[in-house]
């Protein structure tokens, strides 16, 4: 039942990454790999919320400040998956931003809810 929790939430904050992404990147072409950080970021903390609202248990296994820190850290590696595989796919097989954001996001998908789940909550 979390996972499917998580799978709502997780929708969420990546229709805020994708579609701002798509905004900024694609509409207004703003430089998609800088782009990607602050959206990748501002989708991390509509991920956090909504996940100690609907699916973990906030200050369960750390204090809240250690909690959000985590979550941010292990948001890193993350982070970083997303940009390798947004350079590969727009520099290397030449797909469109849209494509390349949906593909980055859905690799991280499962990282991000593990390491929450067994590190974080």
């Amino acid at each position: 039942m979390r996972l499917i929790k998580y799978f709502f939430v997780g929708g969420a904050a990546a229709a805020v990454d994708i579609s701002l992404f798509t905004l900024f990147a694609g509409y207004f072409e703003w430089t998609w790999w800088l782009v990607s950080i602050c959206t990748f970021a501002l989708a991390t903390y509509v991920n956090y919320y909504l996940s100690i609202r609907y699916v973990f248990e906030s200050g369960a296994r750390h204090p809240k400040r250690a909690e959000i820190t985590a979550v941010y850290l292990v948001s890193l590696f993350g982070l970083a998956v997303n940009q390798m595989v947004l350079y590969a796919a727009i520099n290397w097989m030449q797909w469109s931003l849209l494509i390349a954001k949906i593909f980055a996001t859905a690799t991280v998908f499962l990282w991000n809810y593990l390491s929450r789940k067994h590190f974080i909550f």
